[in-house]
């Protein structure tokens, strides 16, 4: 009987999702759209065992090419509620690759607002799988920390300190009383100085270091390791 009762309440849902959803989603109105795909994105969240295969998750895949920006943000949050779960990652690896280069599009999307949330999306990616993003794709979104619009350069400065230097190896956790040179924070300064002038874009200091300030205090306030570096004579190659 709880058997028949699943069927039927399924059957009811299927019902409604091809006489509703499939016509709404691409409504003449906007906030039509835009409301069938938060909806959605709800419904795979709180039922994944049904509705989160590539059979529902297209719909949004497609929803991204939306000429309005509203519905184009809704699909980046609705898929930023997926992404944070962890256990539902092994059911997005095809949408994923699917749709990854649209996504990594929109990191440049007109509307800042999408763009901003583009670039959190694939932050929770990235956590999710490093292998996914190539470093084509982790570029195009490394270079937005020099964005002039500040929210794009905050998210896309997270993006990169995730990527580059939230990782600690476990020789660090041993070293993390030194100081100066020694300090585990040594490499990560050296690895952001290095990141810096492969950018070119020397005059924009200001803005690398003001787009990791929220995400990477500890390491930008590390004055004591930045002047070891300054003082002490430089390694081979570190000139």
């Amino acid at each position: 009987q709880l058997q028949e009762n699943q069927d039927e309440i399924e059957n009811m849902m299927n019902a409604i999702f091809k006489g509703v959803f499939v016509h709404r989603y691409r409504d003449a109105i906007a906030e039509i759209r835009a409301i069938c795909i938060e909806e959605i994105g709800i419904w795979m969240k709180m039922y994944s065992d049904a509705f989160l295969n590539d059979s529902y998750l297209k719909y949004v895949g497609w929803t991204m090419h939306d000429k309005q920006g509203e519905v184009r943000l809704k699909c980046l949050t609705a898929l930023q509620g997926l992404y944070y779960n962890k256990e539902l990652n092994s059911k997005l690896e095809l949408f994923t690759s699917r749709f990854k280069d649209r996504i990594v599009s929109m990191t440049l999307d007109k509307e800042y607002d999408v763009a901003v949330q583009a670039i959190k999306l694939l932050t929770l990616v990235l956590q999710s799988s490093e292998e996914v993003l190539t470093a084509e794709d982790c570029e195009n979104v490394y270079h937005l920390v020099y964005s002039a619009h500040r929210p794009v350069a905050v998210a896309a400065g997270e993006f990169l300190y995730k990527k580059l230097f939230s990782r600690r190896d476990a020789e660090d956790d041993g070293i993390l009383k030194r100081r100066g040179r020694q300090s585990p924070n040594a490499n990560l300064v050296k690895t952001l100085v290095f990141f810096f002038l492969e950018s070119e874009l020397h005059e924009h200091a200001a803005y690398l270091v003001d787009s990791m300030w929220d995400c990477a205090t500890d390491l930008l306030k590390d004055w004591e390791c930045m002047n070891s570096l300054l003082l002490e004579e430089p390694l081979n190659g570190e000139e």
